[in-house]
């Protein structure tokens, strides 16, 4: 789905890409869309199609910034007025520990919670209803909402904007058969590294009393009086 997402975005006209990009980006949070389709893949690829001329960067990062905002305030208005019944969403229930941890960072840290929430993918779609379901004063919500989005949307964008003009470069030197197996390989060492440690995560989970060290308790034995 995300690769059809991405065909789409690279296929279509300036317009329509605008329309797409801001789109996916608000219903990211609003509706909660961010299990399945990213908003943030979609911001760096507006970044991509600036770098190629085909948007203009002003405009898609003023959008991307504009989106994240709104979608958040959409998102924190949702977990006010529905309140408990959206944590019975399928998406969620499925992701009961995320969501505990999510819950467990918007209490002790707050407003800051909403703003270091929007740099991380789950956290992103629902910190927004978890403000809202704990009646964070909406004042207080949108000052960090506002300060977390302007960074992300537009470091989303730029990262998008510098790949992509780093590909057009390479490409250029190398040509785009040698270019694509040099993006291939990181991608894919990329993949690999974070499913390793997706596993490690969840073998810690399962087995969280690490095995004594011999040595150890060989050292504390001949340590006692």
């Amino acid at each position: 789905m995300i690769n059809t997402m991405i065909g789409a975005i690279l296929q279509v006209s300036p317009v329509v890409a605008y329309l797409l990009i801001t789109a996916l980006v608000f219903a990211e949070d609003a509706l909660f869309i961010g299990f399945i389709l990213p908003g943030e893949t979609a911001a760096i690829l507006g970044g991509v199609l600036a770098s190629q001329q085909r948007l203009d960067l002003w405009l898609i990062t003023v959008l991307v910034v504009l989106a994240a905002i709104l979608g958040d305030t959409v998102g924190y208005e949702v977990g006010r007025h529905f309140g408990p019944r959206i944590l019975q969403l399928r998406l969620l229930r499925k992701r009961q520990q995320k969501l505990e941890n999510a819950r467990e960072l918007l209490a002790r840290r707050g407003g800051m919670a909403v703003f270091l929430g929007r740099f991380t993918a789950f956290f992103r779609a629902v910190m927004p209803a978890l403000a809202g379901l704990s009646r964070m004063p909406y004042r207080r919500f949108l000052l960090f909402n506002a300060a977390g989005g302007a960074i992300w949307g537009t470091a989303v964008v730029l990262l998008g904007y510098f790949a992509g003009n780093a590909y057009l470069s390479l490409a250029k030197s190398f040509g785009h058969i040698t270019t694509f197996t040099i993006l291939g390989i990181v991608i894919a060492g990329a993949i690999t590294w974070h499913i390793q440690k997706q596993r490690r995560h969840r073998k810690d989970q399962h087995h969280p009393a690490a095995a004594k060290d011999p040595a150890k308790e060989s050292m504390q034995l001949d340590s006692r009086p």
